[in-house]
């Protein structure tokens, strides 16, 4: 009796895989997950140990003190990581499309958009130089514009453009969340603390006390972006896009 060995691709409907061809996306999405993590703390320990300014003229002496403390507590980190954000959904989509491609498009998309409105909203380069200005400045005028212009500038700066993104930048990942709930991918509790994270943050809108809801929904994000990390590393480094099954064939 003769043996041999057939592999013959399974029928893709009936087991879920992630695009194999999207590897260092998962990877890159794994490698800025973590970088978030790391920088998640460090936020945190600099508005402690130095806390924002509460006036423009306390906002230029703290960048000509120490420029880089200046530019970390008006959100500089806010900044990296929102790049990072849009390489984490970009491999979210790449691993969920399969699943639901038309809700991955919405959520990726207000995941996008929500980043750059971060990015563009963000006044610390602008503040930065206004401030070096001020410190170059000769005349009391242009001391009071620069001051004004300051003034102007921290004004807009939780505006229209940051409180919408906000808001979708939280409405994004619980749509993605819900996706994973439906897929083999990730982990329940992955998906449930995508969820429960993000529906936390938009408790800044409960007057009053929303700050400190915000805030503590950071652990929550924190404990999510480490699972997010874990499994966009295993996408990246095994074949998911073709699993097998062997059938043995016995012949006289």
């Amino acid at each position: 009796m003769a043996e041999q060995t057939l592999t013959i691709p399974m029928n893709p409907v009936k087991t879920e895989t992630a695009d194999s061809t999207w590897r260092s996306l998962y990877k890159a999405g794994a490698f800025a997950a973590l970088l978030s993590v790391v920088f998640f703390p460090i936020q945190i320990i600099v508005f402690i140990v130095n806390p924002p300014p509460y006036t423009v003229i306390g906002w230029f002496a703290l960048f000509q003190n120490n420029q880089l403390v200046g530019l970390l507590d008006l959100d500089l980190l806010l900044i990296v990581d929102e790049v990072l954000v849009i390489l984490i959904f970009l491999a979210l989509y790449a691993a969920l499309k399969r699943v639901s491609e038309s809700y991955m498009v919405i959520g990726t998309v207000l995941g996008l958009i929500s980043a750059i409105l971060f990015i563009t909203s963000n006044p610390a380069f602008a503040m930065l130089s206004l401030s070096n200005q001020f410190a170059a400045s000769g005349t009391e005028a242009q001391r009071t514009i620069l001051l004004a212009a300051g003034q102007a500038t921290m004004a807009t700066w939780k505006g229209s453009a940051f409180q919408v993104g906000y808001f979708i930048g939280s409405i994004a990942p619980i749509i993605i969340s819900i996706v994973m709930l439906r897929s083999k991918l990730f982990s329940k509790a992955t998906a449930y603390l995508g969820i429960i994270s993000n529906v936390i943050a938009l408790g800044i809108y409960v007057p009053t006390i929303g700050v400190y809801i915000s805030v503590f929904s950071v652990v929550f994000l924190w404990a999510w972006y480490i699972l997010l990390a874990r499994r966009l590393f295993q996408l990246g480094q095994s074949d998911n896009g073709g699993a097998k099954i062997k059938w043995r064939i016995i012949s006289a």
